[in-house]
């Protein structure tokens, strides 16, 4: 899966409900966002979702908390 495209067949053909976007902090802890399957378009997963990097240990100050968080799309399953 590379694509936008073949990432939303994937959801379609196998009835997803959410998409769930992982990933880990600097210290190696694993964190993740869940998004329902009405808010994921090509738009998002080729721009990527907003979310608060201040709230992740050890990542970013509350003065440069917005983040954002782009998915790999080779990764998909």
């Amino acid at each position: 899966m590379s694509d936008a495209k073949t990432v939303l067949s994937l959801i379609q053909e196998n009835g997803v409900k959410y998409v769930d976007f992982r990933f880990t902090d600097p210290r190696g802890k694993w964190h993740h966002t869940a998004q329902h399957i009405v808010t994921v378009d090509e738009d998002l997963l080729n721009e990527g979702i907003m979310f608060d990097g201040s709230s992740i240990a050890g990542w970013k100050a509350i003065n440069e908390s917005d983040m954002l968080l782009k998915p790999d799309l080779s990764t998909a399953v």
